[in-house]
């Protein structure tokens, strides 16, 4: 079996990082989607949160699932029996920073390839970062993130998240 893992802090799930989630799952057996937590970066939404937002936008594709680790990613395929890394680009700088992490996680675990899979045009300019500057701002996210994830956080704002309550 063709096992992959595609990390990222997923704060919140964007429509970039599902399409990038889709055609990954159409390329291997398992696709396991997961938030690795890093305990110096502060989130806008709690780990029970971004692993529902993951679920909800995931829950069409039957060979992927969501899950969470804090450690190693080469400890994490290693558990799952993964050994294969699935990395979105948006722009060169992107590789850089991603073929130098590719490189560290082959020298820890010479199993493990990466496959790069580039951006769809149309989600360039999207990423989590921005979602979460219009949350701040109560501005709308609308064709940002999954429309059931913009339902959630509608339905949740004002609970945890900053205060600000998001009506799109």
């Amino acid at each position: 079996m063709n096992r992959a893992v595609f990390t990222g802090s997923f704060d919140p799930v964007t429509v970039g990082h599902v399409d990038i989630i889709e055609r990954a799952a159409a390329l291997v057996d398992e696709l396991t989607v997961c938030i690795f937590v890093n305990r110096k970066k502060n989130y806008r939404f709690s780990l029970d949160d971004r692993l529902k937002f993951l679920r909800l936008s995931t829950e069409h594709l039957s060979n992927v699932r969501a899950d969470h680790f804090e450690g190693l990613v080469t400890e994490y395929m290693r558990s799952i029996g993964a050994t294969v890394i699935v990395r979105g680009l948006r722009t060169t700088a992107d590789f850089d920073h991603e073929y130098r992490e590719a490189q560290m996680i082959k020298r820890l675990e010479p199993t493990i390839e990466t496959i790069f899979l580039l951006t769809a045009p149309e989600f360039l300019f999207i990423n989590s970062s921005g979602v979460r500057e219009l949350l701040s701002f109560n501005a709308s996210i609308k064709g940002l993130v999954p429309t059931r994830v913009e339902e959630a956080i509608k339905i949740s704002s004002g609970d945890g998240y900053g205060g600000t309550r998001y009506t799109g």
